[in-house]
């Protein structure tokens, strides 16, 4: 069991070390990609547009369905306001 254990865990070894090659191709191809349709930044999450990028959200966003709505998307709750907006 020892062994098979030794095995697994030098096979695992050896395939991450044959696929770092291939793995920094892909990233500068994405990178490339990134510059070329000069993409802004990264999506946090799918649900609403002020949880998808938080630093080009507005005070009131998270509210427009209902001045005292109350946050109905579970990723609202996971992240902080943009240090601008909290005075």
């Amino acid at each position: 069991m020892v062994l098979l254990g030794a095995f697994v865990l030098g096979a695992s070894l050896l395939h991450g070390a044959l696929g770092q090659s291939a793995a920094r191709a892909q990233a500068e191809a994405s990178q490339e990609l990134v510059r070329e349709l000069r993409l802004t930044g990264l999506a946090l999450f799918t649900e609403a547009r002020y949880t998808r990028h938080p630093a080009l959200t507005d005070r009131f966003s998270p509210f427009q369905n209902h001045p005292t709505a109350v946050e109905h998307f579970p990723s609202g709750s996971l992240i902080r306001p943009p240090a601008h907006l909290h005075d």
